[in-house]
């Protein structure tokens, strides 16, 4: 799948709250807001995002500029981490690996790091295709689970 990033507008939101609150969504990421069905919140969280210039985000769009999801990149140097959110109907198409590899090319400082639930083995698949190697684990709390679960950790070096 083609995808281009630009940045994000008051208008890719809706779409963003609605990809963030799809059940299957929240269980593969597994690591999401307390309570993302708080619009509130979210709006907020979107807000400081927004406003924060050491922040690189991205909306995802696919043909006919449809919102497929949104990425991006956050943390102090050396930590820097990337993340990102495909809408469920994109999955398996090839939009998170082909937005990932733009925004790495965007993000150019290295290293870069990832985390992922460790039985989220499609995302896992798209960090490695995009040059990530698994350089840890950890266990934590996931919210949209409401429990501990096991996370792969991956960094980018080059």
């Amino acid at each position: 799948m083609e995808v281009v990033l630009r940045d994000v507008r008051d208008d890719d939101l809706p779409a963003f709250f609605a990809q963030m609150n799809d059940p299957e969504g929240l269980r593969m990421a597994a690591f999401t807001a307390k309570d993302p069905s708080d619009r509130a919140l979210f709006e907020a969280h979107w807000a400081r995002i927004r406003q924060d210039s050491t922040v690189i985000a991205r909306t995802i769009l696919g043909d006919g500029d449809e919102v497929v999801g949104h990425a991006g990149v956050f943390g102090p140097p050396e930590e820097r981490e990337v993340t990102y959110w495909i809408g469920r109907e994109y999955w398996g198409r090839g939009a998170a690996t082909a937005a990932l590899r733009k925004l790495i090319g965007v993000a150019t400082e290295r290293p870069l790091h990832a985390r992922a639930a460790a039985d989220n083995l499609a995302s896992i698949q798209v960090l490695k295709k995009c040059g990530f190697e698994i350089s840890g684990s950890a266990r934590d709390f996931a919210n949209a689970r409401g429990e501990e679960v096991d996370e792969v950790l991956l960094t980018l070096l080059h």
